[in-house]
């Protein structure tokens, strides 16, 4: 009887940390690792990738945990969220959740500078401020100045999407951490406020009733279509920049694979949007969002296998 308990609330916790959402996470930066190791021909130790994978892990975990406890108000009030271990009280008291978030944070940050160990003190040192700022950005901007008082508030408050890519690359490599690091990095930032508005979209009453003035909430659904549809249409093409994205010896970095790739997936996403924009119903809005995270998924694939070619 005790293991079920214990096993249960082991369950709840790894609930608490939102792992749909870290999941996609540690493969961007998986993803981002691979790539840069078939670029360079630099081999990666099971080490780095323990980790670098790890640390990544940890630390959107962290932010999750950490923003489910900020939110613990609100999401008690939303239908969407009201079964959450904290607004049902699986985790009680919710002091709890917060010292299980930090402690995540902490390992998160041991881990990153870890990196310096297998790699090189500058790699470490550029993983922990990465990791650093994904927290600072998710929990501090994001959650606790932006959410509840800017309808913007996921474009700024999306920088920390970014952070694990950049970790995934610089755990191999500081070559092109600039230009094609940053491009994989801004791949997941773009595709963010897509994402976001389309589930807020499909869900705009329950964010009403808590005042939480997400864009596609506040604003009537022919303007917050518009809004996806261009937001889309950036990210598709956005997209496209790694194909030009040069070496310090003028090759590319990525080829045709990924360029037909990125030109045919997007021109679902894009399809969708029109979709949504056609008819800004919940029904649209929902076949978008389900869709956005295999499209960002297919991107990075796309890059791995690329660059192994």
């Amino acid at each position: 009887m005790q293991k079920q308990t214990t096993s249960s609330r082991v369950a709840v916790y790894y609930e608490l940390t939102k792992p749909k959402i870290w999941y996609l996470l540690v493969f961007t930066a998986f993803g981002a690792a691979l790539t840069a190791s078939n670029i360079y021909n630099i081999p990666i130790s099971i080490e780095t990738w323990a980790l670098m994978l790890f640390s990544v892990a940890a630390g959107s975990a962290a932010a999750n945990t950490l923003t489910n406890y900020h939110d613990k108000d609100i999401d008690a009030i939303m239908e969407r969220t009201k079964d959450r271990p904290l607004p049902s009280k699986r985790i009680y008291p919710a002091v709890k959740a917060r010292n299980f978030g930090l402690a995540l944070a902490g390992i998160s940050l041991v881990l990153a500078f870890a990196i310096s160990f297998t790699t090189t003190l500058e790699q470490g040192i550029w993983a922990t401020v990465f990791i650093a700022f994904g927290l600072l950005n998710n929990v501090i901007v994001y959650s606790y100045v932006l959410k509840r008082n800017s309808r913007t508030n996921i474009i700024l408050g999306g920088l920390c999407g970014g952070s694990p890519p950049m970790i995934g690359w610089v755990a191999v490599s500081m070559s092109d951490l600039w230009t094609m690091g940053l491009a994989m990095a801004g791949l997941v930032f773009i595709w963010i406020p897509m994402h976001i508005w389309a589930l807020t979209l499909h869900f705009k009453e329950d964010y009403n009733k808590v005042d939480v003035p997400m864009l596609t909430a506040v604003q009537s659904e022919k303007t917050s279509a518009r809004a996806i549809a261009l937001s889309t249409v950036v990210m598709v093409l956005f997209s496209i920049a790694p194909f030009f994205i040069t070496n310090e010896n003028g090759e590319e970095m990525v080829g045709d694979v990924y360029l037909w790739t990125a030109i045919a997936s997007g021109a679902l996403m894009v399809g969708l949007s029109i979709w949504v924009t056609v008819k800004p119903m919940e029904k649209a809005a929902w076949t978008l969002f389900k869709f956005s995270s295999p499209y960002l998924a297919v991107l990075f694939i796309a890059l791995m296998v690329d660059s192994a070619l």
